[in-house]
């Protein structure tokens, strides 16, 4: 984790980057803090995990309203792995796949996030919602 933080702030430091601050603790705990909780209106993610684990430790850093767009596989087959009934319980609506040369899900938060997620740290990879 501190290594791929360190290469973000190397890239904030090139000429024309755009401003910005590198936080290096779990999403899961970060989330909490007053001020992620609930503020942004978009999210990204590349490689952070299994749907269910990305969607779980992002939620709570976006406002109502706010989007999170998750690169996914090249493979257009796995359509179903983002499950509406999981996605719901986190207060997420799925927007459907776009396609940029690449394959983006692109959600919606729809409602605030309930008091219990993200759960603790470690606990979205070992039991995921769906």
């Amino acid at each position: 984790m501190v290594k791929r933080s360190k290469f973000l702030e190397e890239v904030l430091e090139w000429p024309d980057s755009p401003s910005g601050e590198v936080i290096t603790a779990r999403a899961e705990e970060a989330a909490r803090w007053p001020e992620c909780d609930g503020v942004f209106d978009l999210v990204t993610a590349r490689s952070f995990g299994p749907p269910a684990v990305t969607a779980e430790c992002a939620v709570r850093f976006l406002r109502v309203g706010g989007v999170l767009v998750v690169s996914e596989p090249p493979n257009d087959d796995e359509m179903g792995r983002w499950n509406p009934s999981g996605l719901g319980q986190l207060g997420l609506k799925d927007l459907g796949r776009s396609r940029y040369g690449t394959a983006y899900q692109v959600l919606v938060k729809e409602i605030p996030t309930k008091p219990e997620y993200p759960r603790s740290s470690g606990t979205p990879k070992k039991r995921p919602l769906f």
